[in-house]
């Protein structure tokens, strides 16, 4: 099996010095400046623990932050590579709010193996999962599903890569040369989406699963080499704006490329909104572990303090000992 690292960014919404330089941008930027995306849980030691407990085989993480570091993480922990924006950001991007820009350029992570899981920091393993959960026969696990696109908060974004993705791809040809990757049995009812969508003749859209993805950081060199214009765009945009793109673009073009093995990734997996799903819930998910991948996603959340202290009670449950990670 090939190494396989694992990448996750981190914001301290709560340091000063970033609250110093976010302000110093924020009155004449354009683009989304909620403050929800940096708002700290205080539970990502409990992604740390996880990795270790139930992904032991990974070969590196890589941390990526604008500089801060957590006052409890073990930054000289044998796996760990701590890694500031200025490390691998090209500079002219610099300093960048935008999540698009921070993920856009991952590639360039000094040491980075060609196989890697990309992680947000609300994407937390909660149960025991392989290697062959992320990658199999040497490419990316991954579901080819059509969707429509719909009013959302990043509506345009999908958009954009929907359309560099058409640019660059005949729907027709890619679904003829890999039929049996698209419409594989084990998508389930997923497979209804692409059926309902086949008399398009362009891609209509992609199935987003809200979950850790697997990438070959190849696939990142060849979007740069093909679409530089497009991507140097969107990294020059301090804070996310509807002309961007994202790094949803780039496991597109591993579906379309067709550098992916067949499998319904949704499987022993959940995404929770914090701000309407029941907080009792999302801790039966946790305490009784019967996913593998649990998402905790941001939004318009009133009792904050509670449901953040709620969470950090029932992963100190399953994950009560500190990891190598932790001083």
């Amino acid at each position: 099996m090939n190494k396989i690292d694992f990448v996750i960014i981190w914001v301290d919404g709560n340091d000063p010095e970033w609250r110093k330089e976010y302000s110093k941008y924020a009155p004449n930027a354009q683009g989304d400046k909620s403050e929800t995306r940096f708002r700290d849980w205080e539970n990502l030691r409990y992604w740390f623990r996880g990795v270790e407990k139930f992904a032991p085989w990974v070969n590196k993480v890589h941390f990526v932050t604008c500089g801060h570091v957590p006052d409890w993480l073990n930054i000289n922990a044998p796996k760990l590579h701590f890694v500031k924006h200025s490390d691998y950001i090209p500079a002219k991007y610099l300093p960048t709010f935008n999540s698009h820009t921070i993920e856009l350029n991952i590639h360039r992570i000094e040491g980075l193996s060609e196989y890697f899981v990309y992680f947000n920091d609300d994407f937390f393993l909660i149960n025991n999962i392989n290697e062959d959960f992320y990658f199999k026969n040497g490419v990316p696990c991954d579901m080819a599903v059509l969707n429509t696109l719909t009013t959302s908060s990043i509506a345009h974004i999908l958009l954009n890569n929907n359309q560099c993705i058409n640019h660059n791809f005949s729907k027709n040809e890619v679904i003829k040369k890999s039929f049996n990757k698209w419409f594989c049995i084990k998508y389930g009812s997923f497979l209804y989406r692409t059926l309902a969508l086949m008399p398009w003749n362009a891609f209509p859209g992609f199935y987003d699963p809200h979950l850790p993805t697997a990438f070959l950081k190849s696939t990142f060199k060849e979007v740069w080499e093909k679409e530089p214009e497009l991507l140097n765009m969107t990294c020059l945009s301090r804070f996310r704006e509807n002309t961007n793109v994202s790094q949803y673009l780039m496991r597109y073009w591993q579906l379309a490329s067709s550098r992916f093995y067949p499998k319904n990734i949704c499987k022993k997996a959940c995404c929770y909104d914090l701000g309407e799903d029941r907080i009792e819930d999302i801790i039966s998910s946790i305490e009784n572990q019967e996913l593998n991948v649990i998402v905790l996603n941001d939004g318009d959340v009133k009792d904050f303090e509670y449901k953040k202290n709620a969470l950090i009670t029932a992963f100190e449950r399953i994950l009560p000992e500190k990891s190598s990670f932790e001083k």
